[in-house]
């Protein structure tokens, strides 16, 4: 039953982080929201919450390790500044949603991690939405320093404060165009 909690805390926060997306996609979002749902459903009926292998995140036997989520949440928050900075706004948007769908894996397979929560991810997570719709890069980067702030609140918060992220000050990425083209 933790596994339905957390899924249906991470679809709830999605839904609610990507405000700014409903008034782009319009139904699309309540059709995916619905038939997030009802997967839910199923998965919890046929055996899923009792250690089954039908999580599709698992299928295979092999679960991420925790260490390897959030290193690739560390590349897409690189990625998300780049875009950002440089006012590529439909690269943004694909990079914020691709950290958010990120955090709702962690919240299915490590319930117990404080970022499973999601609860200081929704305010950010919003602001940086916000931002890309306006397309102000001034509001971008407060609410991507705000985004930043909660990444290291949470590492302090479980005794990793020795991981701190902070704002890139240079691309690892030099095979990726950030400007718009």
């Amino acid at each position: 039953m933790s596994e339905i909690k957390a899924l249906c805390v991470a679809l709830t926060i999605h839904s609610i982080t990507m405000g700014w997306k409903q008034v782009m996609i319009g139904k699309r979002v309540l059709i995916f929201l619905t038939g997030a749902i009802v997967s839910t459903i199923a998965l919890y009926g046929s055996g899923f919450s009792q250690g089954r292998t039908n999580n599709p995140l698992t299928s295979n036997g092999y679960q991420p390790h925790l260490g390897d989520l959030m290193t690739t949440m560390q590349i897409r928050h690189d990625k998300l500044w780049l875009a950002g900075k440089f006012g590529n706004w439909p690269l943004a948007a694909y990079e914020i949603d691709l950290m958010l769908e990120n955090f709702q894996d962690i919240a299915l397979l490590y319930p117990g991690v404080p970022v499973a929560d999601m609860a200081t991810l929704s305010k950010p997570t919003k602001a940086i939405g916000d931002a890309i719709a306006e397309k102000s890069v001034a509001k971008f980067t407060q609410a991507f320093a705000m985004l930043t702030a909660a990444c290291n609140a949470c590492h302090q918060s479980i005794g990793r404060g020795y991981i701190v992220i902070q704002t890139p000050t240079a691309s690892k990425f030099g095979n990726q165009v950030f400007p718009p083209k």
